[in-house]
C-alpha cells in the first residue's frame, strides 16, 4: 500500500499549460477532408487485395501522406487534424446522412461544427466511390424488416455502431512501451513462420498477419516523420530553450513507439501515438487508457530514481497530454449528437484499485493523474477511480478534492462488486482484479478484450408503453398481443405481459446487433488494433473476426425508474387504493394527461362539454343533480369527453394520482423492489445470446444522454410523466422524485442487481457546492460514497454546481465557455450541449448534505 510520505507534492501548472489551452480552445471545430481523400486513393488502388491487407495499406497511405503539425509550446507531439478538435470523415462507415447535414452542420443546437464550401465539394466526390460499400449499408441488407420496424419506432437503436467504428476498447499499452512495434512486427513474422500451413485457415491467417506487419510499420514510419519535422522546426528555432525540447522531441520520436520506452518521456509520447494511430484508423470513439497509472508507473519510478526527472516534470508533461487528449473529436448526425452531446470521446483513463494478486495498486501517478485533471479543466480524459475495502483515504480525498472543482470528474468504480460480475462472465480472479472503464461505465480486462459496449440503447419505457396498447404503437402493430391493458387483474399479470414483449423486442436487438457485428467483420476489419489486443496474433484473426480472448455485446436499458415508478403506480393507485381503472389510466395516457386531444369518437367529438375545462364540468353535473335532473349516467357519458374519465392539465387529478405514488430513489422497500425486477427482466433477456465473434451478450443499465431524445420519443408514462420528456438518467431515480436526500436515493439504488448488468450501471448525483465546503464537506462525500459501495452499488459520479449557475451559464454562454459538467457517463462544457441536454442536467435533483 501507498505511503502516505511517498505522495507527490501539489504543483502549480506551468504557463506553457495555459497557452497551450488557449491554443486548444482557440475556435469552432472544424470539419476537413484529408482523411477520406486519403483513404478513397488506396481503396481505388488496392481493389485486387483481401479487405484486411486493404485496411492496412489504406493506414500506410493516410499515415504517410497526411499533414504533420507540431503545436507552439507542445511536449507531447502528434496531431489528428490541421487545426485543434478539428475532424476527419471516415466515409467507409457511413456517409449518407451526412449529405442532408452539410449545410446545417454549423446550425445546430449543439456540437456545431464549421465546415468549408472546398471541404464540402471534395467529401461529396469522395463519397460517390463508398456507395454501395459501407459498412451500414451492409449491415442494413442482414437485418429483418421487423428488426428495421422496431428501430424505426424507437424501441431500441444500434446507431453507434451503424454509423461509425466501433472503438470501445482498451489496448495492451504496456506491450507496446515494453517491445514496440518492432517488437511486434518480429511477433507476427515467428506467428507466420511457425504456423501451418497445410490447415485451410492459414491462407486467412498470413493475410491478417501480413496486415499487421504492414500496419505496425506504418506506425513507426509515422513517428519518424514527426522526428524529421521537429529537427528541421528546431534548425530554424531562434529561442534556445524551445530548440532544445524540438531536439529532444526529435530524439524520442527515432526510438519509439518502434523501439521500447526508455524514459518517462519516451513512454508518454509512445502512448499518444498509439492513441492518435487508433483513432486515425477508425473513428470509433471510448479509446480508453485505461490503467494509466499502472503500466506507466515503473518509467516514473525509474526516472525520479535516477534523478532523470523531477516530479514537476513529470506533472507537466501528464498536463500536456491530457490537453493532446482533447484533440480527439468526430462528427456525428444530429440525432446522435442529442445522444452523446458535448463532442464526447471517452477516453476513460483509471486509477486506483487493485493488482492482480489482490493488492491495492494505488501510487504516486495515482495522485499526479488527478492532480493534471485539476490543472487543465477538461473533459477528456474521462477520468476515473477504482475504490475497495482497502483504497487510502487520502486517495479518496484528493478525488473528492477534484469532484468539487464541479468538473463532474472522477467517476468511481466499486471493486467489490465490478470483480466478482466479470468473473460470472467467464473473466478470470487476475484478468477481472486488473480491470478498467471503457466509455462511460463499462468494465473490462484491458488488451484481451473485445466488448462492444454501447452495443444499443433499449427503450425500457417504450416497451411498457407497447405492452399497454396490446402490442399496437401509433395505430400499428409493432409488438406481441400480450391482451387488452383493461384485462389485467393485477400488477403481476401485467408485468408478465411486460416480460413477454421484452423477450420479443431483445430478440430483435439481438439481431440488429449482429448484423451490425457481421459487417464491420466483414467491411472494417482493423489491423493495427488488433495488433495490440490478446490473442489476434496467437489466432490469426482480427478483433472484428473474434481474435481477441474475451467477446462480448454490451447493449444498454434506459428508463428503469420510469418502469419502476409507473408500474408502482399503477399498482397503488388502480389495484390497491381502486382509484381510477386501467380504461381510463389508459385514455389518460393516449391523451397526454389531457395536454393533447385524443383520438375521440364522432359521437364524443362533437360533445359540447368537449371544449369546457375540468371544473367547468364537474359544476355542471353538480348542477344536475342539485336540480333532480333525471339524466341518467350512460346519457351524462355521452356528453363527457373521453378526457373526463381522467381529469386534464399539469394539476390533473389521475396525473397527480400516480405522481403521489411511491417513488423510486427515496429508499422504500416496495418500488425498489420493482426496480429490481424491471433490471432484471431486462438483463436476463439479454444474456441469453451470442454474438458472431463466439462471445456472449451481457447486459448494461446506462443511457450515455440517450435518455433525453429516447425521451422525446415516448409516450406519456404511467409514472406521470407527460410525453417527450426525458427518461431518467442511467438507475438515477427520476430527476425530481427522489425527496428523501442522497443518502436514501443511494439505498434505494444499490438494491438494484448490480452484478448482472455487468456491462456497468450509472448513477449520477448532483449536489449544490455548499455541500462540499471545507474538510468536513470532503469527508462526507468519501463517506457517502463508502457507504453506497459497502451496500454493492457499483458506479456514481457527482456534478457539484449550482441550479443558478447553470441557468445564468444558459443566459450567457459567452460567460461560461470553459464550464465542464457531468453529462451521463462522461464531462463535457455545458454550453456545447443541445438545449433540451441542459435543461436535463438543471432539472436534477439537487442534494445536500
Amino acid at each position: 500500500m501507498l505511503n502516505v510520505l511517498d505522495m507527490p507534492k501539489t504543483v502549480a501548472a506551468t504557463g506553457r499549460i495555459t497557452k497551450l489551452l488557449d491554443q486548444l480552445m482557440s475556435g469552432t471545430p472544424e470539419i476537413e477532408a484529408e482523411r477520406a481523400v486519403l483513404i478513397t486513393e488506396s481503396f481505388k488502388q488496392t481493389e485486387h487485395l483481401p479487405t484486411i491487407l486493404r485496411r492496412a495499406k489504406a493506414l500506410e497511405h493516410i499515415l504517410k501522406h497526411m499533414t504533420l503539425v507540431i503545436r507552439d509550446e507542445e511536449l507531447v507531439v502528434g496531431n489528428l487534424t490541421l487545426k485543434p478538435r478539428g475532424c476527419q470523415i471516415f466515409p467507409e462507415f457511413s456517409n449518407k446522412w451526412l449529405y442532408s447535414e452539410f449545410d446545417t452542420i454549423a446550425k445546430r443546437t449543439g456540437d456545431v461544427f464549421t465546415i468549408t464550401s472546398e471541404t464540402v465539394s471534395k467529401l461529396k466526390e469522395q463519397f460517390s466511390y463508398w456507395d454501395g460499400r459501407t459498412v451500414q449499408e451492409l449491415a442494413t441488407s442482414f437485418m429483418t424488416p421487423e428488426t428495421i420496424e422496431a428501430m424505426n419506432a424507437d424501441v431500441f437503436t444500434v446507431g453507434n455502431y451503424y454509423n461509425n467504428g466501433v472503438g470501445h476498447i482498451s489496448v495492451d499499452y504496456a506491450k507496446v512501451l515494453n517491445v514496440g512495434f518492432k517488437g511486434i512486427i518480429d511477433e507476427a513474422e515467428e506467428a507466420k513462420r511457425t504456423a501451418d500451413r497445410s490447415k485451410p485457415d492459414f491462407i486467412k491467417k498470413e493475410q491478417f498477419l501480413n496486415a499487421v506487419i504492414v500496419s505496425a510499420q506504418a506506425a513507426i514510419d509515422f513517428a519518424k516523420r514527426f522526428a524529421d519535422l521537429a529537427r528541421s522546426l528546431a534548425a530554424r528555432m531562434a529561442d534556445s530553450e524551445r530548440r532544445r525540447e524540438l531536439e529532444t522531441i526529435s530524439a524520442i520520436c527515432e526510438r519509439v513507439p518502434a523501439y521500447p520506452a526508455a524514459s518517462f518521456h519516451e513512454a508518454v509520447q509512445s502512448f499518444w501515438f498509439v492513441q492518435m494511430i487508433i483513432q486515425i484508423e477508425s473513428n470509433g470513439h471510448s479509446i480508453s487508457p485505461m490503467r494509466f497509472d499502472q503500466y506507466m508507473y515503473p518509467f516514473y519510478q525509474k526516472d525520479l530514481a535516477g534523478g532523470v526527472i523531477r516530479h514537476e516534470q513529470v506533472q507537466e508533461l501528464l498536463d500536456c497530454l491530457w490537453i493532446k487528449m482533447n484533440e480527439v473529436n468526430k462528427i456525428r448526425d444530429e440525432g446522435s449528437t442529442k445522444a452523446f452531446g458535448g463532442y464526447p470521446m471517452f477516453q476513460n483513463l483509471i486509477v486506483g484499485g487493485q493488482t492482480e494478486e489482490g493488492q491495492d495498486a494505488t501510487n504516486e501517478l495515482s495522485f499526479a493523474c488527478l492532480e493534471a485533471t485539476a490543472h487543465v479543466k477538461m473533459p477528456q480524459p474521462s477520468i476515473s477511480i477504482r475504490v475497495w475495502n482497502r483504497s487510502p483515504e487520502e486517495l479518496l480525498l484528493k478525488a473528492a478534492e477534484v469532484s468539487r472543482l464541479g468538473l463532474g470528474l472522477p467517476a468511481y468504480y466499486n471493486d467489490e462488486v465490478i470483480i466478482p460480475s466479470l468473473v460470472s462472465r467467464s473473466v478470470s480472479l487476475a484478468d477481472a482484479r486488473d480491470y478498467g472503464i471503457i466509455g462511460c461505465v463499462e468494465p473490462q480486462k484491458g488488451g484481451k478484450t473485445e466488448g462492444w459496449h454501447d452495443a444499443a440503447f433499449f427503450n425500457l419505457p417504450k416497451v411498457m408503453e407497447i405492452t399497454i396498447g396490446n402490442g399496437i404503437l401509433n395505430g400499428k402493430k409493432i409488438g406481441l398481443q400480450t391482451g387488452e391493458f383493461a384485462s389485467f387483474t393485477s400488477i403481476e399479470k401485467f408485468m408478465e405481459a411486460y416480460a413477454k414483449q421484452m423477450e420479443y423486442f431483445v430478440s430483435l436487438l439481438i439481431q440488429a446487433d449482429n448484423s451490425v457485428d457481421y459487417a464491420h467483420g466483414e467491411r472494417a476489419p482493423l489491423p493495427f488494433l488488433s495488433s495490440m489486443v490478446y490473442d489476434c496474433i496467437g489466432r490469426g484473426k482480427s478483433l472484428q473476426e473474434g481474435g481477441a480472448f474475451y467477446n462480448f455485446t454490451g447493449p444498454q436499458g434506459v428508463g428503469v425508474a420510469n418502469v419502476a415508478d409507473a408500474m408502482q403506480a399503477i399498482k397503488s393507485v388502480v389495484f390497491d387504493q381502486k382509484k381510477v381503472t386501467l380504461a381510463e389510466l389508459k385514455a389518460a395516457l393516449e391523451s397526454n394527461f389531457g395536454s393533447s386531444q385524443p383520438s375521440a369518437s364522432p359521437d364524443s367529438s362533437q360533445s359540447p362539454l368537449n371544449s369546457l375545462s375540468q371544473e367547468h364540468i364537474v359544476e355542471l353535473i353538480k348542477k344536475l343533480i342539485l336540480e333532480g335532473s333525471n339524466i341518467s349516467l350512460d346519457q351524462l357519458g355521452s356528453l363527457v369527453p373521453r378526457q373526463a374519465a381522467a381529469p386534464t392539465g399539469n394539476e390533473g387529478y389521475l396525473r397527480e394520482l400516480l405522481i403521489a405514488a411511491p417513488k423510486f430513489g427515496n429508499d422504500i422497500d416496495e418500488v425498489d423492489e420493482i426496480a429490481r425486477q424491471v433490471g432484471l427482466v431486462y438483463c436476463r433477456e439479454v444474456q441469453k445470446y451470442t454474438n458472431p465473434r463466439g462471445g456472449t451478450f451481457q447486459p448494461g443499465l446506462y443511457p450515455v444522454s440517450a435518455n433525453v431524445p429516447m425521451g422525446a420519443a415516448t409516450g406519456a408514462t404511467a409514472d406521470g410523466r407527460k410525453a417527450g420528456e426525458p427518461l431518467a438518467d442511467g438507475v438515477s431515480p427520476v430527476s425530481g422524485r427522489d425527496t428523501n436526500g442522497p443518502t436514501a436515493a443511494a439505498n434505494s439504488v444499490s438494491k438494484l442487481d448490480h452484478h448482472i448488468a455487468s456491462n456497468g450501471t450509472l448513477f449520477n448525483q448532483k449536489f449544490h457546492p455548499s455541500a462540499l465546503n471545507g474538510p468536513a464537506g470532503l469527508s462526507k462525500l468519501v463517506s457517502l460514497l463508502r457507504g453506497y459501495f459497502d451496500q454493492k452499488g457499483m458506479h456514481v459520479q457527482f456534478n457539484v454546481i449550482s441550479r443558478e449557475t447553470l441557468l445564468d451559464a444558459q443566459r450567457n454562454p459567452e460567460k461560461y465557455k470553459s464550464l465542464v459538467v457531468r453529462v451521463a457517463g462522461y464531462s463535457a462544457h455545458f454550453t456545447n450541449l443541445d438545449r433540451k441536454l441542459q435543461d436535463d442536467i438543471i432539472n436534477r435533483t439537487e442534494q445536500n448534505m
